[in-house]
């Protein structure tokens, strides 16, 4: 108890030290000293302007913020029983984010509590969908796992709504990692009711969550309503969530970050009635502490257009993988191989039909997409084309059609069979290049390059993403690499890294070309536009050289899929088989990024439709899912810029609306293989 005292006096002399720090930082001439005087009554007129006017509504809606964020991830590590569960962890944020952005893009402009009603349903069906998936909650990194892969879909889709009404959606893209740039305190004010009204509502059902921290076995025993006590909390914890979203964005991370924190200094604190506030409290200090951190670092006329949600994202995935690396391995052995969930018996009739099927539509597919766009071509067009007879115009055409077909078809190739050495060596179904950060860091390698050197060439790029790949998967190998390597430790450590990557990426935008935001979305969704054959080469020549050493491999890969322990016994050394197949699916994703973009699911998808079509072997499953995903990302190109020419969707955006529904449904079927 007199731990828990001095911390609490701690932590409120530390708030009221950066709230003191926090108000003398912007972009006006005001200083310490005017403020100063202005606090003991004696400012000047344009030191209360300037009090009134941004800085005392942007330390307002900080400390609103802290306050509603931390308790909400409390509450919601307390439902989950997972120290690892958040806002951001259970795709509450994207899903409020999303409701928030569709709305806008349709050109409305709700009033401050529609609005915040609007991002709490968004906000509960993602945590719905994401508790439900996961079974209701673990201790494991499944929860984790689901709720970030339920978050990269719904990413996906806002993505394509800011990209589809640029124009009703302006400033929306800063906005959604979090932003304390407010300019009055309307909807501070109007959301304050919620959280308080939220926070003692949570706070006086610490009793029943303290009984639901002993097992749903025993708070049964004990006479509590399990299920309605987990409804209520749950519904209170997006009411937070939302508020925050709803005056601010998502501001990430901190929901994860505050309770743990509170549990290091409090390492006893057990009673919610405490565990509540305090993470509160801590959520303040990250908040404000972040924002005075980011305009003392780049300065406050810089900081202007960075996101606070920059700055707590990063700390936050330095304590998810903290987290991760203290957490006990899962224990390779208890895992059900990726091929297992999907069996199909390969008949040699079937896997005959099936590799006909796909090779007609390899073939099929970059014709109608050299058919179709803005302009229709006929095929006699394109055969005269091919022998040099068509005019400047048409020849312009399938000249510019040609590159972007082919990378299409290249990097879809690419990613299908570098999510197949990633599920197969990681042992998990739900695996794939995105989730292990590789095509972040190769991603923010690229918009890097792109940035800094506007006039660099296609290899340049192509370079700069693969050195950004690599640093990310050399990060992610050596942090989850502790006595051995842990296919759990091992995602968890690559969404960190993943979502350190994202914010990192949006930094750079918005500090280097805020006004431009639309070709770096672009670029960041996967899109073929403007594709030259110098950028299709390197991810050709990847394929040409990893997916035969992959298939080559093609043993090892069924035996990593069985266990931990099959391999060894047949003598595979397996770290160095395990890191052989990681790095060369860290290649073919690195070349795929440099030539598209980030496309996120084919690296899913693909793997598992080759498995359900062929079985679980490898020597079929690598060039079955190879096929599979040419002809989605090709299939997709040829979609994006054909169903509302002249305009365009990037081919990453259909692919996510495409696949969203299968991913849902591979969720639902490994939820019924591990409960069953």
């Amino acid at each position: 108890m007199l731990r828990t005292a001095a911390v609490t006096a701690g932590i409120v002399v530390a708030i009221a030290a950066l709230s003191a720090v926090h108000l003398t930082q912007g972009t006006s001439d005001t200083g310490v000293l005017d403020v100063l005087q202005a606090l003991i009554g004696q400012g000047d007129a344009q030191t209360l302007a300037v009090l009134e006017g941004s800085r005392v509504p942007r330390l307002l809606t900080a400390l609103l913020l802290g306050v509603a964020i931390g308790v909400a991830g409390a509450g919601m590590q307390s439902v989950a029983r997972n120290p690892l569960a958040s806002p951001d962890t259970l795709a509450v944020n994207a899903g409020a984010h999303l409701a928030v952005v569709v709305v806008a893009a349709f050109g409305l402009t709700l009033p401050t509590l529609p609005a915040g009603v609007l991002a709490f349903a968004g906000g509960l069906a993602a945590a719905t969908v994401v508790l439900g998936l996961s079974g209701g909650g673990s201790t494991s990194p499944r929860l984790v796992l689901v709720g970030s892969a339920v978050a990269l879909a719904l990413q996906s889709l806002t993505i394509l709504f800011l990209l589809m009404f640029e124009q009703e959606t302006t400033g929306l893209f800063a906005w959604g990692s979090g932003s304390l740039t407010v300019s009055d305190l309307d909807a501070t004010a109007r959301m304050t009711p919620v959280v308080v009204v939220a926070v003692a509502a949570l706070v006086a059902m610490g009793r029943s969550l303290d009984i639901l921290a002993l097992g749903d076995d025993n708070a049964s025993l004990l006479g509590l309503k399990v299920r309605r006590t987990r409804v209520g909390a749950v519904l209170l914890t997006v009411a937070l969530t939302a508020a925050a979203v709803t005056v601010a964005g998502p501001v990430g991370f901190v929901g994860l970050a505050a309770p743990v924190v509170t549990r290091l200094l409090v390492p006893r604190v057990g009673a919610h009635r405490v565990l509540l506030p305090l993470s509160g409290l801590v959520g303040v200090l990250v908040v404000l502490g972040a924002d005075v951190l980011l305009r003392a670092v780049f300065g406050a006329a810089k900081a202007l257009p960075v996101p606070t949600g920059v700055p707590t994202t990063i700390i936050g995935a330095a304590l998810l993988v903290w987290l991760a690396r203290r957490g006990r391995s899962s224990g390779g052995s208890a895992r059900q191989a990726p091929a297992g969930r999907v069996g199909v018996a390969g008949t040699r009739g079937r896997v005959v039909a099936v590799g006909v099927a796909l090779a007609v539509l390899v073939v099929a597919a970059p014709v109608v997409g050299l058919l179709l766009g803005d302009r229709v071509v006929l095929l006699g067009d394109l055969a005269n084309w091919l022998s040099g007879r068509t005019g400047t115009a048409l020849t312009f055409v399938l000249d510019q059609r040609l590159p972007r077909v082919l990378a299409a078809l290249a990097a879809g190739a690419a990613l299908a069979v570098s999510g197949c050495g990633i599920q197969s060596v990681s042992r998990n179904p739900l695996a794939e290049p995105g989730l292990l950060g590789i095509t972040a860091g190769a991603g923010l390698g690229a918009i890097a390059m792109i940035t800094l050197v506007p006039l660099a060439g296609a290899w340049h790029i192509a370079g700069a993403a693969g050195a950004g790949a690599v640093v990310a998967f050399a990060l992610v190998y050596g942090l989850a690499w502790r006595s051995g390597l842990d296919p759990d430790r091992l995602v968890v450590i690559g969404i960190a890294l993943w979502s350190a990557g994202m914010a990192l990426i949006t930094l750079l935008i918005v500090v280097s070309d805020p006004w431009n935001t639309a070709k770096a979305l672009t670029w960041m969704s996967g899109s073929t536009y403007g594709r030259t054959p110098d950028q299709v080469l390197p991810v050709a020549l990847a394929l040409a050289v990893v997916v035969p050493l992959l298939w080559w491999r093609h043993r090892e890969l069924d035996l990593h899929s069985l266990d931990e322990d099959t391999p060894r016994v047949l003598g595979v050394r397996v770290e160095r088989s395990r890191l052989a197949v990681l790095a060369g699916s860290g290649v073919l994703a690195a070349t795929a990024v440099a030539a598209i973009g980030v496309v996120a699911f084919v690296g899913l998808v693909a793997p598992h439709l080759a498995r359900s079509l062929v079985g679980g072997r490898n020597a079929r499953v690598l060039p079955v899912a190879a096929a599979v995903g040419a002809v989605l990302v090709s299939a997709a190109d040829t979609l994006g810029r054909t169903v509302i020419a002249p305009a365009q969707i990037p081919a990453g955006l259909v692919i996510a609306l495409v696949g969203t529904p299968y991913f849902v449904t591979v969720l639902w079927r490994t939820r019924e293989a591990r409960t069953g």
